[in-house]
This record gives C-alpha cells, structure tokens and sequence, in this order.
C-alpha cells in the first residue's frame, strides 16, 4: 500500500497568490522530495541566467527590424569571469566603444538615449528589452529617441557615460537584474536625469521586476513616462523624484484571503 509521508502544510493555499516559495510542506524534519527538486531546478535555472552570452546580434536583429537604430558597445570588461570579478570595469565603456558614441551626430535637444544592456541576466533582456520599447516608442511625447545602444559586460552605470557622450537630457537603461530562485528574467529599467560619470544610485529612479509575472510592459512604461515628465520638471532624478504613478493608475490590489489557524503540534 503507496503512503504519502509528505504532511502538508495548512497556509498552502497561499501559493495561489505568490511565486514565492511557501507551505512547501514537510517529512519529518525534512522537506518533500518534489520541493528539493524544485529548489535545485530554479538555482540552477537563476546560474545559467548568470552566465548565459548576450546575443547581441539577435537582439540587433530585432530591433532593427522594429524600427529602431541600433549602436553596438561594450565595458571594459573583457569576458564574463572578470565582469563577475570586477564590476568596476562594467561600469566604464570600452575607450573603442567610447569613441565610436562620440563620433556620432550629436543629440537634439530633449533626447532620451536608451541603453539595452545584459547586466546580469542576459536571458531578460533579451526576453523584454524589445516589448518594452515598443511601448516605450508610442507612448513618448515631447522627447526624441536616440538610436539603442546595445551593451555587453555592463552595469547601470556604465548609462551614465553613454548618456554624457550623447549629451542627452536623460538616459534609461533596460538591464537584467540579479536572478531570484523564481524570477530568472527580472527585467529592471533605471532613468537617470542629466547623465554624467560619477552619478550616485541616490540620483536615479528605477522600476524593478519588468516580465509577465512581475510588473508588465505597459504599467512599467507608464510608470517611466510618468517619471520623465516629473524629472524635465524639476531637472533631476533619484531621491528627489517620488513615483506616485500608482494613485493615477487606480489598480487596487485584492484583498489577501484569510489565514486558517494552523493546528497545535
């Protein structure tokens, strides 16, 4: 006769709200087979995420054939290993790269240079970058999109030098956020007024956890052209700027079901 030694535990219907990994359950003072095997496919699913190539050519592919123009770049960084090791160098461009930005016509007035960039999650920018600024595209009034910088190696500040040689009024960069065990695809979009090397995290706003199962294209993009407008009014980005895009969206969230009591050991 087949037993199911599993016990499972009573806050199990909890799941249905999150991704998150709760009520796994438990044998004895183990857990369940099936939530070991689960835990180590999503470890190794946020490792090759890490380490998985950029492919920049199919992400240039892709966004020529949207519309976009396209300019390729690249950190210091000389391969993944020492960008892991070294994210000082992912956060200065290559001097080849550099001189390539400033060798181009300079901006207009009131451009928005977007940089696609791998960060450390390839696998999200490839998946979103391209849906994201689709919306991005429709939804810009008042602000002159500069051809898509496609970065390799790169950390968000390595934005902040592209932007200055551009002379651009603001820069975003769409880069892949550091993977969680259920979210190897975290898309995070940082805005940064007045680009310059040397900018601090305190001076620029980011919106986190862009995917399907986080928060989607179209609120991502709202929320960022409602951050545009307010950073052109006051000229600056960060700790100054508050995202109070959430009050003009009127999206209540549901309201969370009721705890049963857990039963006495």
């Amino acid at each position: 006769m087949k037993h199911n030694l599993a016990q499972p535990e009573p806050w199990k219907m909890l799941s249905r709200w999150t991704s998150a990994r709760i009520a796994m359950g438990r044998v004895g003072a183990s857990m369940p087979t099936r939530s070991v095997l689960d835990f180590d496919m999503d470890h190794a699913r946020a490792r090759d995420a890490v380490h998985a190539p950029f492919d920049t050519g199919a992400m240039q592919s892709a966004l020529e054939e949207a519309g976009f123009s396209v300019v390729p770049a690249r950190s210091r960084a000389r391969n993944r290993a020492e960008y892991l090791r070294r994210p000082d160098l992912g956060r200065a461009l290559d001097p080849a790269s550099a001189e390539s930005l400033r060798l181009m016509s300079p901006a207009p007035s009131g451009t928005l240079t977007v940089v696609v960039a791998d960060g450390l999650s390839s696998l999200a920018s490839s998946s979103h970058a391209l849906g994201f600024l689709l919306r991005l595209r429709d939804g810009l009034v008042d602000w002159h999109l500069d051809p898509i910088v496609v970065a390799t190696q790169a950390r968000v500040a390595l934005a902040d030098e592209i932007g200055e040689l551009r002379q651009a009024e603001a820069v975003l960069i769409l880069i892949g956020e550091r993977p969680g065990l259920k979210s190897a695809d975290s898309l995070g979009a940082y805005l940064t007024y007045a680009p310059r090397k040397g900018r601090m995290d305190s001076e620029r706003n980011c919106i986190s956890n862009i995917r399907p199962a986080g928060i989607s294209y179209d609120v991502a993009v709202f929320k960022l052209l409602h951050l545009l407008d307010r950073a052109r009014a006051i000229s600056a980005t960060g700790i100054v700027l508050k995202d109070d895009s959430d009050k003009m969206l009127g999206s209540p969230l549901p309201e969370p079901p009721s705890l049963p009591t857990p039963p006495r050991r």
